[in-house]
């Protein structure tokens, strides 16, 4: 007797233990532990995941949304677009990678939601489009905790002359807002592929 009570214990506790909640929340405690040791990274190696991620990023996005705008010539249509609904991909990088995903225009340098630098780098990006001057990317560290990678479209793009014909300089740049903690994971990443 004593001994089918002690080995029912035993069965409890083990089918307790095999819970599929547990597994969930270990995979998560595995990847915060992950994410909390001590890793030695420069400024440098952060500035560099951010181009290297936004280039990726900035090129796929803009491909999906010229591609969407060129199968529509709805004005409704097209202004859901701009402002980046209906574009499934660009959803999907933008939870992928905890990314803030915005396109900008001329009326964006006086938006107060954006960091004084971010607005700066805006009316630079004007000014040089104006003077028919190339741009290239911009990366800015906005707080300890956040970069923004900013790139202009091309002026003579679809983008610019759908989604702001109304400015008097054909003029728009993406925005893509990381988060620290998320390139860093993505550092990691890369070094685990590069190792294997």
């Amino acid at each position: 007797m004593i001994r089918s009570l002690l080995l029912f214990s035993l069965l409890t506790s083990f089918l307790g233990a095999c819970n599929p909640e547990r597994v969930h929340y270990t995979s998560e405690l595995k990847a915060e532990m992950a994410d909390s040791k001590i890793k030695r990274i420069t400024n440098a190696d952060l500035i560099e995941t951010v181009d290297n991620l936004g280039t990726k990023v900035s090129v796929a996005v803009e491909k999906e949304l010229t591609t969407q705008l060129q199968k529509t010539t709805n004005p409704a249509e097209r202004a859901k677009l701009c402002q980046l609904q209906n574009l499934p991909r660009t959803k999907a990088i933008a939870e992928n990678y905890a990314l803030d995903i915005r396109l900008l225009g001329e009326a964006d340098i006086q938006n107060k939601g954006l960091s004084t630098k971010e607005r700066e780098i805006l009316d630079a990006y004007l000014y040089g489009t104006k003077q028919k001057m190339v741009s290239s990317s911009n990366i800015q560290k906005i707080t300890d905790t956040t970069f923004v990678y900013n790139v202009p479209v091309a002026v003579n793009s679809l983008i610019c002359a759908a989604c702001f014909s109304n400015q008097e300089t054909p003029f728009a740049v993406w925005h893509l807002g990381f988060k620290k903690r998320e390139v860093v994971r993505r550092m990691s990443d890369t070094k685990k592929k590069k190792q294997s």
